[in-house]
């Protein structure tokens, strides 16, 4: 079956919408997860509630699964019970974007062994000050390539004698997927607006209240 992202693709009322806000949304993301200037890394996890509350706004709560156990590590999210894998990049390279987080060397090499693309990917391509892009990258597509290229070129593991943080798809299999026929894409532009943000006002907001 299809998956359902397509739709949010095919949207023109939406694609306006995304275009003009998930900039701003993803820049109050880093304001949020900032201290002293430096984002930090829960921005990762804020950038994803926005793109599954996206989900949430377009399908409605009921279609959404947000509760995903440990058990399905890649999973992020399930629309309409289909797993879906949300990833993002800032900066015009593709490279870094990881299949897994993990500390452990072992773990990423078992991780290569036993992996096959399974899940659609929403990936967002952050670009500030230039041009980015919202990606539906479906399964299938994924999986025709890396059957094509081979785990050994689909996957990066980290280097030896590194402190890994996680395993990662190659910026040659990324950007092979991207330049997909069947891959869907919104462009955007990524234009940093001025906002006025205090990330400890709706706490304190809390404390005042009786």
């Amino acid at each position: 079956m299809a998956s359902r992202l397509i739709e949010i693709f095919k949207d023109q009322k939406l694609i306006g919408k995304i275009k003009k806000r998930l900039p701003y949304l993803f820049q109050l993301a880093e304001l949020e997860s900032s201290r002293a200037g430096k984002t930090g890394m829960e921005v990762g996890s804020i950038r994803e509630k926005i793109l599954v509350s996206l989900l949430i706004y377009k399908f409605g709560e009921e279609n959404v699964d947000t509760e995903i156990p440990i058990t399905e590590p890649g999973v992020d999210v399930k629309l309409f019970g289909e797993p879906i894998s949300i990833k993002t990049k800032t900066g015009k390279y593709l490279g870094g974007v990881k299949l897994v987080w993990t500390v452990d060397a072992q773990s990423a090499k078992v991780f290569r062994e036993r992996y096959y693309p399974n899940f659609d990917i929403l990936f967002t391509q952050i670009n500030w000050g230039g041009t980015g892009y919202l990606y539906y990258i479906p399964r299938e597509t994924q999986a025709r390539l890396f059957d094509k290229i081979g785990k050994e070129n689909y996957i990066k593991l980290p280097k030896p004698g590194t402190n890994p943080r996680g395993v990662e798809i190659t910026n040659k299999a990324l950007t092979s997927l991207i330049m997909n026929d069947d891959t869907k894409r919104i462009e955007i532009k990524w234009i940093r607006t001025k906002i006025e943000h205090n990330q400890y006002k709706r706490w304190i907001d809390l404390w005042r209240e009786e």
